[in-house]
């Protein structure tokens, strides 16, 4: 029986980038310290809503095994899952740690040259800098709305 890795960091804080004209993305020094105790250098990219998610393959796989269950649970979810596994790609980080977003998942999160690169502890989402603002943006006029759920936790 292998012995699993206790992941000791995890994918925290913003940062800006531009992407190349190829669609390469130089992903983080401090995500790809994180990526490596995972133990692999690929990236799983699945466009999500209005920007793109990256995860670890291990990550990958927990969150595939849910959405499974999930999907032989609820069979209304089918139609998202077979949307969210049609969209997924395998990213390798190359010599330079960068990654190539695919033309597809770029017109899918409406990515221009500009990005955010924002890690959410076991993944990491990258939006176009434009849609990343709007969102922050609501997020703060919305603050209050978010004071009931957070009783107990701040």
């Amino acid at each position: 029986m292998g012995t699993k890795t206790a992941i000791k960091s995890r994918f925290r804080t913003k940062s800006e980038h531009s992407l190349d004209t190829k669609g390469r993305l130089n992903f983080p020094s401090r995500f790809r310290d994180v990526l490596a105790q995972y133990g692999s250098e690929t990236l799983i990219l699945v466009a999500w809503k209005k920007h793109l998610r990256a995860y670890p393959v291990s990550e990958w796989e927990v969150l595939e095994d849910q959405l499974v269950k999930r999907g032989k649970e609820q069979p209304q979810l089918i139609d998202f899952i077979r949307f969210v596994l049609s969209g997924v790609t395998e990213c390798n980080l190359d010599k330079q740690g960068r990654i190539l977003i695919p033309a597809a998942l770029r017109n899918e999160a409406h990515m221009e040259k500009e990005v955010v690169v924002t890690g959410m502890l076991e993944f990491v989402e990258i939006w176009d800098k434009e849609a990343w603002q709007v969102k922050q943006q609501t997020t703060r006029d919305n603050a209050e709305s978010f004071n009931e759920a957070l009783v107990g936790i701040l």
